[in-house]
């Protein structure tokens, strides 16, 4: 693991924890002593490859995916990490899906569900593209939509 300030591999680990995304571990640089934080991921499962509104098959790029719901959190009041979490959840959903193939709808209605629960503006943004908005109208019917099914859930 190379220390991203100077770009030394000789680092002493601090702290490690587990979680379902990985494992985190706290580390010191040893040549300049800048501390960051690094995440392990396993690789075990995999997942499948996502089918395209035109038929392609791409591989699932969990690094697009982040770019996009970032774009639909853009300035919103969220806790750091929560775009990751729900990506977590999203790529954990796929991998036990156990499917080899999942049409991109599919990841699109995972996003859209999850963002209703976590902010409805960033669910509006991200509805907006994944749907296709034509024209007002069919944003207006979607604002409609959501604000009649009452408040989201706390937990996600």
């Amino acid at each position: 693991m190379r220390c991203p300030a100077c770009g030394s591999d000789d680092s002493q680990v601090l702290d490690t924890r587990d979680s379902a995304s990985g494992i985190h571990r706290r580390r010191r640089c040893r040549a300049c002593g800048q501390r960051y934080n690094t995440l392990e991921r396993v690789e075990g499962g995999r997942t499948p490859l996502i089918i395209k509104r035109d038929g392609r098959r791409e591989p699932f790029d969990r690094e697009k995916l982040i770019r996009n719901i970032r774009k639909a959190c853009d300035k919103r009041p969220l806790p750091v990490g929560e775009v990751e979490r729900l990506v977590d959840d999203v790529e954990q959903d796929l991998m036990q899906s156990g499917k080899s193939e999942i049409p991109s709808r599919s990841i699109g209605e995972m996003v859209m569900d999850r963002l209703l629960r976590l902010d409805r503006i960033a669910y509006i943004r991200f509805a907006s593209v994944y749907l296709n908005f034509t024209d007002i109208s069919d944003l207006a019917r979607e604002v409609e939509r959501i604000r009649h099914e009452g408040p989201p859930d706390t937990e996600p």
